[in-house]
């Protein structure tokens, strides 16, 4: 489990309307090697609305159709809640999550 990794989780909660959702792992790599049991993760979203806060992905990053990572919505989510791997996102990628982030949680 790595940042920047993507996985499929069935019933993300009750006020989705999907049965699935994709979630992208957000945390930073040194809470990954403990025994805290949640990461923070950011939603996947078949739509782009143009949002600074909200960067585009695909087929690259190992998704079915050309979505959206949206960085206001952060959740956390149990570790073992986890296991359907679909991809990562690149270097650019992260670096596009990166700024994000930023934007949406207001750091220089």
């Amino acid at each position: 489990m790595k940042r920047g990794e993507l996985y499929r989780l069935a019933k993300p909660s009750k006020r989705d309307p999907k049965r699935f959702r994709v979630y992208i792992i957000v945390s930073r790599e040194d809470l990954m090697a403990t025994t805290f049991p949640t990461v923070v993760c950011a939603p996947v979203y078949s739509n782009y609305i143009g949002l600074q806060t909200e960067f585009e992905v695909g087929v690259d990053e190992g998704l079915k159709h050309d979505s959206s990572i949206r960085c206001d919505e952060l959740v956390s989510i149990a570790k073992s809640d986890l296991t359907d791997f679909i991809g990562s996102l690149s270097p650019q990628k992260i670096q596009e999550l990166n700024q994000a982030l930023k934007v949406a949680l207001e750091v220089d």
